[in-house]
């Protein structure tokens, strides 16, 4: 008799995951040594020892945060990629706690408000679309990044083509940005069922 044994790395190491995701929208979005060690359980030093690597890693993004809070605090504002202001006209009255929160904010409105933007413009570029309507399909719900449409099965495959194409070029069917933008898209009976 043989028996099998299944390994999945992504079970394994579930926790390590976990923590790795949460360290990188955690720092991403500006939480300090202080709070991370609050929710990893772990000590002040070890969590900064921690936050230290990560930005050793990524200098880039230090010099980019520190940019952003210095925009914030000078011109009393930040800019998402098309342009939104968000802006924060009493940073200079603020006090520590409060000039805290301006600066994640400062950080965050960038990168949630571009793809924010991005969603937006590929939602337009979806509604706008001839072929789908031509298809029958509409345009029902926006999620986060994604996108929910109705329309005829037998016409499904030949519009998750077109769907990807408007979410791959979102700016009037193009992609000026230097990074690619990639789409995982399913058809399916329900939302669920896509997942």
């Amino acid at each position: 008799m043989v028996d099998s044994i299944s390994f999945s790395f992504q079970d394994a190491f579930a926790s390590e995951r976990r923590k790795a995701k949460m360290l990188n929208f955690s720092i991403a979005y500006g939480k300090t040594p202080v709070g991370l060690s609050k929710d990893w359980k772990v000590t002040v030093t070890e969590a900064r020892r921690t936050v230290d690597l990560w930005y050793n890693d990524r200098k880039e993004v230090l010099k980019w945060q520190k940019e952003r809070k210095k925009e914030a605090c000078e011109s009393q504002r930040v800019h998402t990629l098309l342009g939104r202001a968000r802006r924060f006209p009493k940073i200079d009255l603020a006090n520590n706690y409060h000039k805290g929160h301006i600066e994640r904010a400062a950080i965050n409105t960038p990168v949630q408000g571009s793809a924010a933007d991005v969603a937006m413009c590929a939602m337009l570029e979806i509604s706008n679309n001839m072929k789908l309507k031509e298809l029958g399909w509409k345009l029902l719900l926006q999620v986060h990044d994604e996108v929910i449409l109705e329309g005829p099965t037998e016409s499904a495959e030949v519009a998750k083509a077109i769907v990807v194409e408007c979410m791959t070029k979102p700016f009037n069917g193009e992609n000026f940005l230097r990074v690619g933008l990639s789409v995982d898209a399913n058809c399916a009976q329900n939302w669920y069922a896509a997942k």
